[in-house]
């Protein structure tokens, strides 16, 4: 058997699986569906826009769609709907 080193959140998820604190969700087909149309309706591109931004600026944010395994207009079209969505938070 495989021992595995979890972090607090996993541990945290065991335990409450553990408790059976999950229950099965009903008519998953519909929830699918659900979040299929949400998954849709958000990644809808149905509008174009330009920009100009600094060369070291684009280069970084290739470096980083490169790093998350995506092209780099899908990285900022994300960057900037979870800006408007209220799901973008600053560090500091």
């Amino acid at each position: 058997m495989h021992s595995y080193k979890l972090d607090k959140e996993e541990q945290e998820l065991l335990t409450s699986v553990e408790k059976g604190e999950w229950v099965p969700v009903k008519n998953m087909k519909a929830v699918i569906d659900k979040y299929a149309k949400y998954v849709k309706n958000t990644l809808k591109k149905d509008q174009r826009i330009s920009i100009r931004i600094s060369k070291q600026d684009l280069i970084g944010i290739q470096s980083k769609a490169v790093d998350e395994g995506i092209p780099y207009q899908t990285l900022v079209t994300s960057v900037v709907h979870k800006y408007v969505t209220g799901h973008l938070v600053s560090k500091g």
